[in-house]
């Protein structure tokens, strides 16, 4: 508990309740479990646009530009994505 811990336990805990009430491990697993699953989306989509703007830079389609929008393209959706999180009530 954040409150009333010591401050070597505020250090080294993974997470810490400020509010002393033990029911919100509940809503903090789930923040995380929410967490995961846009950090793996946000993944899955900047790896596939890498892998297919790369595959046509190999081939001479696309170059050196589109490559570098793709890739600031992919880290803006990337953000508006994880901005999501700060939306969800738990």
């Amino acid at each position: 508990m954040g409150g009333l811990g010591s401050d070597a336990t505020i250090e080294t805990a993974d997470i810490v309740i400020q509010n002393d009430e033990p029911s919100r491990i509940v809503s903090a697993i789930r923040a995380g479990k929410i967490t995961r699953k846009i950090v793996w989306q946000n993944i899955i989509l900047a790896m596939t646009v890498k892998i297919i703007v790369l595959t046509l830079g190999a081939g001479g389609i696309a170059n050196l530009w589109e490559a570098v929008i793709a890739d600031v393209g992919v880290a803006l959706i990337a953000i508006m994505n994880a901005v999501r999180i700060q939306r969800i009530k738990l």
